[in-house]
């Protein structure tokens, strides 16, 4: 399997301050950041999928991004920000008096690899708790899971069905039609306040 990219202490840092820039220039400007990819590192240039994760007093409050790398990593991070900060159906669109309290996760994802296996013991035997990502697939139905999760769902059974559940699957629902790819992440941690610009008093209030 491949590795996730690697990125140094300031790849970090830059990776960081975009995903805030993400988020901050919409709520003050009332525009989309853009991010011109070739100025940057070449680790940032390179073609990797993203998820950023958010969360608010310790709770989730956003989470986006893509499975297949379509653009450079560092204009990734900032789609996926954007999309966690205001897209995410399942929370309110983020509000600028809440940027400042926002712990921020990047997860660098490495080319999923398909899976091989017979049924579902076969499957589950053949999983790696805290070290996977999984991508389920059954027509048109998929699900994402970053190993992240299996912080909350620490055994293998409850983490595929969760999986399927989230495909819009029932939990015992099997077949073997049942596609799985299994992906690696680099994580990346920090507080959006350590990136907002001092000036930004009003954000901070």
């Amino acid at each position: 399997m491949s590795d996730p990219p690697q990125v140094n202490r300031l790849e970090r840092d830059t990776l960081l301050k975009i995903a805030v820039d993400a988020m901050l220039v919409p709520l003050k400007a009332g525009e989309i950041l853009r991010v011109d990819g070739s100025q940057h590192s070449p680790a940032l240039r390179q073609s990797v999928a993203t998820f950023v994760t958010l969360l608010l007093n310790g709770n989730l409050h956003g989470c986006c991004g893509s499975v297949l790398p379509q653009e450079s990593l560092i204009e990734n991070v900032a789609h996926s920000a954007y999309a966690a900060a205001f897209c995410d159906g399942r929370f309110e669109p983020l509000e600028a008096h809440e940027l400042p309290r926002l712990e921020l996760h990047i997860s660098l994802l490495s080319h999923p690899q398909p899976m091989h296996f017979d049924d579902e013991v076969d499957l589950l035997n053949q999983l790696r708790p805290e070290v996977d990502g999984l991508i389920l697939n059954f027509q048109s139905h998929q699900g994402v899971f970053l190993p992240a999760v299996w912080e909350h769902i620490p055994d293998r059974h409850a983490f595929l069905n969760q999986l399927k559940i989230k495909a819009g699957l029932a939990p015992a629902f099997w077949s073997s039609a049942i596609r799985v790819q299994r992906f690696t992440v680099e994580e990346i941690e920090g507080r959006a306040a350590d990136y907002l610009p001092s000036r930004q008093t009003s954000l901070r209030e």
